[in-house]
């Protein structure tokens, strides 16, 4: 692809871990994830910030997607600068230094009957 597709700043403002899951680990553990596909050529560096009701926001957490790769980012992985509290509300900010597309996926595995979840982040720029 000869142009970069996407935008540089998308928001999430839905966000919920379950701390209980149904099934196997990890494929069936309840998640959110962010897709980001990257059609640079080059790598793009993604900063990741959460937003909670009763507390100041944490973040950045720092992710890197090589050039016209896709990257699936469990938000249940980052650790660095703390974990994510799990049965907690948040949004998210995602901020990336060359333009990205970003899509939100959520499992919710709580119950046998799973719960699948995807929607297109919402570009701000």
């Amino acid at each position: 692809m000869k142009t970069a597709i996407g935008h540089k700043v998308w928001a999430i403002p839905e966000g919920y871990i379950p701390s209980r899951s149904n099934g196997p680990s990890p494929q069936m553990t309840s998640h959110e994830t962010a897709c980001i596909l990257n059609t640079n050529e080059e790598a793009v560096h993604v900063e990741i910030t959460i937003y909670f009701a009763d507390k100041d926001p944490v973040g950045p957490y720092k992710v890197k997607v090589e050039g016209r790769r896709t990257k699936h980012v469990r938000f249940n992985d980052l650790y660095d600068p703390q974990p994510i509290p799990t049965d907690t509300d948040y949004a998210s900010v995602i901020t990336a230094d060359r333009p990205i597309v970003v899509q939100h996926t959520r499992l919710d595995s709580r119950q046998a009957e799973n719960a699948l979840m995807s929607t297109m982040a919402f570009p701000m720029d």
